[in-house]
């Protein structure tokens, strides 16, 4: 029977809940070029006239597309078959009809599109007759020109569409072919490593080269681009790579001749490259270390009233007669503030910036690379095929003087090792033998990827070796960090803990003398001894903060999170680590963290060393104060000794929104701004500023997942 489109509505019964937009549309155009070729399944509606949809939802909803756009009236008939029955007997013909529709394969979807194009139409004429876009036809017409036995690997179901797809990056068959019967019976035959082996036989448009010469200049010069039907990102592929090669070296061969001319210095190496390492190795170059520059008069003059003045700012704050007041207290304060001022500025000027000697420029050179984003950058370091050497004059300043050819290193030489023999019995040459070693690398770790077990063992053991042997085989190693404080460090509880871990490890894997020896026992221990071998190697390669700043690794605070660390458990403040070591006004201020002004006006009249000492009694919980301050006391510690972890950035642009699938994007995990931002001084120890701001925008789930233990962080840190 025949209804008019506005007396149609979705029935509660209609199994089918989920929606996807942009399948909607496409069915939309489908339905608008071709009609209903299907009728909708509808019963009586509650309401007098109308008629509720229990299976066609989607054609419901395409129909009312339709509509929106103009293209149909609003009282369009529409070809429905209506049903008697109950509300469950409807329900069960809207699951079966969704549960017995079966969709072309893509590779059916190929041929069909095929034929087509084949008939005479064009893929714009195609997509809109079937309701899809242009790209989509392009994309499944690239599948249908595989090469014949990649297409029927697709059409069999022996690869994925994903696979296909990687595939058809380029539409040249060889191609297709020998990657298809290199990675086919591959752990490694994944959509990424089909497109990276592909392209390595070409330039990627997004690599620095081809950014450097821009696709206008590629193309002018007879230069062919491959474009991938597949890929969102622009992954092009440019096919002649002479011509690539020749247009990156004229360019940069250009400005490598224009610096040299303005800085005057003997060469400019360009180097199509983001690194010029390799490139300085085969040279033979030697680093040039710059003299250091002399220190001008007024530099000069000017360090000695720094070095007066800072010796009485030393004076005035370490003066133990003053008396204790506010006035003396802020005096003080302002006293560290200049002398802080003072060493940036005495560092300044005693590390004036180094100059290149007029007698070595005609030696020197510097390197061209590229950066990522394909322009050109001049390094910094100066390189010089010969020795140079600084000299003293008589009035005693050093200046670049002589320089020396370098002495010879050798050509290639003949290797020493039994496993260089050539078939004859004699030694091969030693660059062959470094390009076969290489070779035979490769093989073993394209091998070691089948063996994900083999390969977890071998790392850990390689971890666990790093301290005293450096013959593993590989470059896997955890270092001990440079820890920036050395010496009487006071010993806590954490300490503790690390050496006992240190003593339970099961060591009997390094009593063997080979290393072969050696990992073959370690495979042989169990799990939980490799396990607790992995975890005292990472924990004992933590670095103690970031370079020589005072600003904390940003992981480090999310780690802490994660493994919800409570400080006050293994770390209290005393005398000895800490009370001691800040001022009289900080010790002030964490006693009115803790216990308001209230508490600090208690001890504001006593003398450096007593209240160091009360402090470190009162936070180790040992005062007798009141119950509230007591329990705070002895959870506080201070903001450098936190794991505080701040909340990550939102955009403002950013909402929810379904993927091209249709599903829900994940959720972004509420981190909490208020409640993890614990009250807290940054300024408070030195300068410290806490855990340096980390900024945690990662999308992969780790952190604080709900509110619960956000409020559990906010109290352990606060």
């Amino acid at each position: 029977m025949l209804i008019p489109f506005n007396k149609l509505v979705l029935s509660d019964s209609n199994v089918r809940k989920t929606h996807n937009s942009d399948a909607d549309e496409q069915l939309s155009l489908d339905i608008e070029a071709h009609g209903l070729l299907q009728n909708l399944v509808v019963t009586k509606a509650k309401k007098r006239g109308f008629y509720a949809v229990i299976a066609g939802g989607r054609r419901l909803r395409g129909i009312g597309m339709i509509v929106d756009r103009g293209a149909w009236e609003p009282t369009v008939e529409i070809e429905c078959k209506l049903l008697e029955g109950s509300e469950e007997s409807a329900s069960e013909v809207s699951l079966a009809e969704n549960f017995q529709r079966l969709a072309m394969t893509p590779a059916e979807e190929c041929r069909a599109f095929q034929h087509f194009i084949k008939e005479g139409d064009d893929t714009a004429a195609v997509a809109k007759r079937f309701g899809q876009t242009q790209r989509f036809v392009d994309g499944r017409l690239r599948l249908a020109a595989l090469a014949e036995p990649i297409f029927d690997a697709l059409a069999s179901g022996k690869i994925t569409l994903e696979l296909a797809k990687a595939y058809a990056s380029t539409d040249q068959h060889d191609v297709q072919l020998r990657v298809f019967e290199q990675l086919r019976h591959s752990y490694s035959q994944t959509p990424d490593n089909i497109r990276r082996t592909i392209a390595g036989q070409a330039v990627a448009g997004t690599d620095p080269l081809a950014l450097l010469i821009g696709e206008g200049a590629y193309t002018a010069a007879g230069g062919r681009i491959e474009r991938d039907l597949f890929s969102d990102v622009a992954a092009d592929s440019w096919l002649d790579v002479e011509i690539v090669q020749r247009l990156v070296g004229e360019k940069m061969e250009a400005e490598a001749a224009r610096l040299m001319a303005d800085l005057g210095i003997g060469c400019v190496w360009p180097v199509a490259s983001t690194y010029s390492y390799n490139v300085k190795t085969e040279l033979k170059l030697n680093a040039v270390r710059l003299p250091p520059a002399p220190i001008s008069e007024e530099a000069a003059l000017r360090i000695d009233q720094i070095h007066e003045r800072m010796e009485v700012l030393v004076e005035l704050i370490d003066d133990e007669t003053a008396e204790d007041s506010e006035a003396r207290d802020a005096e003080v304060l302002a006293a560290e503030k200049e002398y802080e001022g003072l060493e940036t500025e005495l560092s300044e000027l005693s590390n004036p910036v180094r100059v290149l000697p007029e007698e070595w420029k005609g030696e020197v050179g510097r390197f061209l690379i590229l950066s990522k984003q394909g322009e050109m950058v001049l390094e910094p370091d100066y390189y010089s095929e010969k020795v140079l050497r600084l000299e003293t004059d008589d009035s005693g300043a050093i200046t670049g003087g002589s320089f020396s050819e370098p002495a010879p290193r050798g050509g290639d030489k003949t290797p020493e090792s039994a496993e260089a023999a050539a078939p004859d019995g004699k030694k091969i040459s030693q660059s062959l033998f470094d390009q076969l070693a290489v070779q035979r690398r490769n093989i073993l770790a394209a091998s070691l990827l089948g063996d994900p077990g083999l390969a977890l063992d071998f790392a850990i053991f390689s971890l666990a070796a790093s301290e005293y042997a450096s013959d593993k085989g590989t470059s896997i190693s955890a270092g001990r960090p440079q820890d920036p404080a050395r010496g009487d460090i006071p010993q806590g509880t954490a300490e503790t803990m690390l050496a006992e871990a240190r003593d339970a490890l099961d060591a009997s894997w390094r009593e063997p003398k080979s290393v072969v020896d050696r990992f073959i026992a370690f495979r042989a221990l169990d799990d939980d001894a490799k396990a607790a071998w992995l975890a005292y190697t990472v924990a004992t390669s933590l670095e103690a903060k970031k370079g020589y700043g005072s600003a904390y690794h940003p992981v480090h605070a999310l780690l802490g999170t994660l493994l919800e660390i409570d400080v006050p458990a293994l770390w209290r403040p005393t005398s000895e680590n800490f009370f001691d070591r800040i001022s009289k006004t900080q010790c002030l201020a964490a006693l009115t963290d803790v216990g308001g002004a209230e508490l600090a006006a208690r001890y504001a009249a006593s003398k450096k060393p007593d209240l160091s000492a009360a402090c470190s009694k009162l936070f180790a919980g040992e005062s007798i104060v009141e119950p509230e301050v007591r329990d705070r006391a002895v959870e506080w510690v201070p903001p450098a000794m936190r794991f505080d972890l701040a909340a990550p950035e939102v955009p403002a642009d950013v909402d929810d929104a379904d993927d091209a699938d249709g599903e829900e994007g994940g959720a972004t995990d509420d981190l909490g701004a208020d409640a993890l931002d614990g009250p807290h001084d940054d300024d408070a120890i030195d300068g410290h500023d806490g855990n340096g701001g980390a900024d945690n925008d990662d999308d992969d789930g780790a952190g604080v997942a709900n509110d619960q233990i956000a409020d559990e962080e906010a109290a352990m840190m606060g």
